[in-house]
């Protein structure tokens, strides 16, 4: 119970972990070395072109992001729920490993294509925050569980 607390704290503190689901279809630091699947790279791309419009700077992919993205749909996946379960775990992985200055993080599960996804994070307040946020960097991870449900985990860093 100690544990929830802190983390329901933190996330206040944070105010940038919002999460999202839908049961319908809802090197360098420039360069990933890290394969994307078709999916993740559409997502990353509708979210630049978004933030393009918008006039805000298009983000770069980090493979320090992608790492922490990774075991954390996985983390979904097992636990068969969306979260931001242990998010200061991943912003302090960042802020000492990425030297990142500010972390946020959009979750979902259920959308089936990655423009449903994206118009379900910016048809969110607290997502759309973060996709319009004063970051600089992004990766995602986006998985399927064993019934084919994706699960989606988005982290932003500014450094």
């Amino acid at each position: 119970m100690r544990h929830l607390l802190k983390h329901t704290i933190l996330f206040f503190l944070f105010a940038a972990t919002i999460s999202c689901n839908s049961t319908d279809s809802m090197e360098e630091e420039n360069e990933s070395s890290i394969t994307n699947l078709p999916i993740e790279n559409e997502i990353l791309q509708l979210i630049n072109d978004y933030r393009t419009e918008k006039n805000l700077a298009v983000l770069e992919k980090l493979d320090a992001i992608k790492t922490q993205t990774d075991i954390h749909t996985d983390y979904m996946i097992e636990k068969n729920k969306i979260s931001h379960d242990l998010f200061s775990d991943r912003s302090s992985y960042l802020k000492t490993n990425a030297n990142a200055k500010a972390v946020a993080e959009n979750v979902a599960n259920g959308y089936t294509t990655a423009k449903a996804l994206v118009d379900g994070w910016i048809g969110s307040d607290g997502h759309r925050k973060n996709i319009e946020g004063n970051f600089t960097h992004f990766h995602l991870t986006a998985k399927q569980n064993s019934s084919n449900v994706w699960y989606y985990t988005n982290i932003f860093v500014r450094k």
